[in-house]
């Protein structure tokens, strides 16, 4: 379950009011929300490198990486077709942002397995072509990440050639940009619930989106006292789930 962002937004505004600190506009808000979604998104990544070594804890609900693996499982996408081949470069799919590309998977034909397409660097991929031994071929083909959005592959035509019915991707997607959305009625700015996009992270990480959007806002507001709040909140928020 997503975390609202009109919720998100009203507990940022009480906090904020309480400690007596300003205003926070709505342009704000959506400014701080969205680096404060993507600073924990891209927490999970380190996260789940260092619980690798960890010992799990054996309880249903409380090891770290399930809970890791919780988190992440509405971002991850599976099988996803190119959204454009032509000859040998493929296109990343474009309906989500690629954040993390896995695998590329080659469908050589009714006949042919599947096969995970090799990912090497365009030096590898040249010494690869140059020996006969390891140059790939449709049974073992490879790629070269060209850009942000497109990749290069080897063999450059096999049989079936490259389209986008039988090359397709594994990634994990960007979270789309939160938007508390608004009207003005009487020069107040009201909820517009049609227009608004809710944070897309998991329902757990409320607290810790309202700390550091708070923490944002004092930085920005130059003050210090509010962000020194959502900090300390963060800190017991932290324990709590260590604990």
């Amino acid at each position: 379950m997503a975390v609202g962002i009109d919720n998100v937004y009203q507990q940022v505004l009480a906090i904020a009011n309480k400690e007596q600190r300003g205003y926070i506009t709505p342009q704000e808000f959506n400014l701080f929300s969205r680096k404060a979604q993507l600073d924990i998104f891209e927490s999970y990544f380190n996260d789940v490198k260092k619980n690798h070594f960890i010992p799990g804890i054996n309880n249903e609900y409380g090891d770290n990486l399930d809970m890791l693996e919780e988190q992440l499982s509405p971002f991850k996408k599976y099988a996803v077709a190119m959204s454009n081949v032509s000859s040998a470069v493929g296109t990343l799919p474009t309906s989500s942002s690629v954040h993390k590309l896995g695998h590329v998977i080659y469908e050589g034909g009714a006949s042919d397995a599947s096969v995970v397409v090799q990912r090497v660097n365009s030096e590898d991929m040249l010494n690869m072509q140059l020996n006969v031994k390891v140059k790939p071929m449709k049974s073992r083909p490879a790629y070269v990440r060209v850009s942000e959005t497109t990749i290069s592959l080897s063999p450059a035509a096999p049989d079936p050639v490259y389209s986008t019915s039988n090359l397709k991707c594994n990634f994990i997607a960007k979270p789309s940009d939160p938007k508390w959305a608004y009207v003005v009625v009487n020069n107040k700015a009201l909820y517009n619930a049609n227009s608004a996009v809710n944070f897309e992270l998991h329902a757990s990480e409320e607290g810790s989106l309202v700390n550091k959007i708070l923490e944002l806002a004092g930085i920005s507001m130059k003050k210090p006292a509010l962000a020194e709040v959502a900090l300390r909140n963060e800190s017991m928020n932290e324990a709590k789930k260590n604990n």
